[in-house]
């Protein structure tokens, strides 16, 4: 199946860039390039791309407000954030908003591209490092005391379904909560599509943000 990718971003030599680096990868088209954040949801409306590659600082509407109006307009949208900095509190911002994934503009291509992939197909693109960087930066906006089970919605996981959220919070992928749990991936993908169904949670990236903000993991100490 052919992902269709709509990029926005206003440098125009980075719109030509990233077109040219797709179009030679198997299975992605580039169904149009946005010159802002406004134009990106107009053209989301207009062409419904399977993702959306989002540039976070542009003019007019930038990637945050974009990413929530797309969101907001159709929740099964998948936005994939590229940045150039990898402390970019933006992108939390974006995250929050609800985009599905977070990447650098200086990665390979082949990592854009499986970046792509997992977006369209529902999972979520944000490494442990970056994961922990956005929280650590944030972490003084956290509440200092994790909320009551029964009034979270904790109450309504399972010990193992709690588990497997402590686990997609430290950044492991599903192979990886699977080996450490014992079993197959697809009871795994099951049992967070449970966790996310029972939280009210859009995606991982959001299952990541609530582990955090109720207190079930915490950002690691700062390097010295």
């Amino acid at each position: 199946m052919t992902i269709r990718v709509l990029i926005a971003d206003d440098q125009a030599l980075m719109r030509t860039g990233l077109r040219m680096l797709l179009e030679e990868s198997d299975g992605v088209e580039v169904v149009g390039e946005a010159i802002d954040g406004a134009d990106a949801v107009r053209q989301v409306a207009a062409l419904v791309p399977d993702v959306v590659l989002m540039d976070i600082q542009m003019p007019v509407v930038d990637g945050v407000e974009a990413t929530r109006r797309i969101i907001a307009h159709d929740p099964g949208a998948r936005v994939l954030v590229i940045t150039t900095f990898d402390l970019d509190e933006h992108a939390f911002a974006a995250l929050q908003a609800g985009a599905s994934g977070f990447l650098l503009k200086d990665v390979p291509v082949d990592e854009l591209v499986r970046g792509i992939r997992a977006v369209a197909s529902g999972d979520a693109v944000v490494s442990p490092r970056i994961t922990r960087r956005l929280l650590e930066l944030h972490v003084s906006a956290l509440p200092g005391a994790a909320p009551d089970d029964a009034e979270s919605g904790l109450a309504s996981l399972t010990p193992r379904e709690r588990e497997v959220l402590v686990a997609v919070a430290e950044g492991l992928s599903n192979a990886e909560i699977a080996e450490r749990l014992v079993v197959t991936e697809a009871t795994v993908k099951t049992h967070v599509g449970s966790v996310l169904a029972k939280l009210g949670l859009r995606g991982r990236v959001q299952a990541v943000i609530y582990a955090y903000d109720h207190g079930l993991v915490a950002p690691s100490p700062p390097q010295t």
